[in-house]
């Protein structure tokens, strides 16, 4: 039979308090390693530096800035969505966007990260500072919840639904990314500002999550029935311009109950399905003049080394991260491990100490 975990437990607490009386200064240390383990998390949450804080805020200010200059009766925003840590594509993307100087602003509808961690967030911050010289928004999204994620969110970024207006078009960011529905309180505000764009040319829905998945019955990728017939109702009732989602790493296009929709996730993660016509790296680019909207769809260039390179920066981003977040952790279990080692090794030929892995 098997080693008792109990007998290992009792035994490895005896040779620790056995090695405390004869070499106090030794395990003195050890003590101080369980606390520091204990609370290096808690350090961290208050001493690490945020690698942003009110993003959306700064960057509606900056819109806001260019509509007072007078930019903003024609212009061209872009959108795109599901990005996830990409190390090629998503570079990419802000290359080729950067270089389109009609484009005045971009809205990014969430999945900017695989899941919420402050290295994660650090990666994406500095691709669109180094990649992007426009102001840019983003929507939350599922992974964006993982582990605390809601509380980082607001913290680097802001509010989780919020709207503004540029000219005679507004913009409304909602929060679906529980993948399930919204909140009464959070339907009742976006029914009072579908109230205000009443009279605005344009009323523009951005959401994670789309209320219905394109691909048919079969799938499943999107709101729940109840909530997404409820949502789609109210933008029916208020004559809801364009409805854009992501969520689904594809490109879709068409009307949900005589609005229409597209869905675009394409700006990096792993694409779903074969069908080119759906399946490619893309953003869009939306011309707006007057009351007239025209979307396009512009394919990101896709280098020669993706396939190959991308797995192994992924695996090395990961890598780094469990290093950056946890390398003063792990680097004090090791020296805990060496200790106890070192302690049973000590007393392997001393009849008095406990058999760690004795036999009955």
């Amino acid at each position: 039979m098997g080693i008792p975990i109990i007998k290992i437990i009792a035994n490895s607490f005896k040779i620790i308090m056995i090695d405390f009386r004869r070499h106090p200064a030794l395990m003195g240390i050890f003590m101080i390693c369980i606390l520091s383990f204990a609370g290096i998390d808690k350090w961290f949450d208050y001493h690490q530096k945020l690698p942003a804080h009110d993003w959306i805020a700064d960057n509606l200010e900056k819109i806001k800035t260019d509509q007072i200059k007078g930019k903003t009766d024609n212009y061209v925003f872009s959108v795109f969505g599901d990005n996830k840590d990409s190390h090629i594509i998503f570079p990419e993307l802000l290359k080729q966007m950067n270089r389109d100087k009609n484009i005045k602003f971009a809205m990014e509808l969430g999945d900017i990260v695989s899941y919420a961690d402050v290295e994660k967030y650090r990666y994406y911050f500095t691709m669109v500072r180094k990649n992007l010289d426009i102001p840019l928004l983003t929507a939350i999204g599922n992974h964006e919840l993982k582990k605390s994620g809601r509380a980082l969110y607001y913290d680097l970024l802001g509010p989780f639904y919020y709207s503004f207006k540029t000219g005679r078009n507004y913009f409304i960011i909602i929060d679906d990314a529980n993948e399930k529905s919204i909140d009464k309180l959070q339907y009742q505000w976006i029914e009072k500002e579908l109230k205000k764009a009443v009279g605005y040319s344009n009323r523009f829905i951005f959401m994670h999550v789309p209320l219905f998945d394109p691909r048919g019955h079969q799938y499943h990728h999107c709101l729940a029935p109840d909530a997404a017939h409820s949502l789609i109702a109210l933008f029916k009732k208020y004559r809801v311009t364009h409805i854009f989602a992501s969520h689904i790493h594809s490109y879709y296009n068409g009307q949900w109950d005589g609005i229409p929709f597209t869905i675009t996730g394409g700006s990096g993660a792993e694409l779903v399905g074969k069908n080119p016509d759906h399946a490619f790296f893309h953003y869009l680019k939306v011309s707006v003049k007057g009351g007239q909207v025209n979307i396009s769809v512009i394919p990101v260039h896709v280098p020669q080394y993706y396939r190959w390179l991308h797995p192994v920066l992924s695996v090395s981003l990961s890598v780094y991260t469990i290093i950056r977040l946890h390398g003063i952790k792990i680097s004090i279990f090791l020296f805990m491990l060496y200790l106890l080692i070192s302690g049973y090794s000590g007393h392997e030929a001393d009849s008095d100490s406990p058999a760690l892995f004795h036999k009955e």
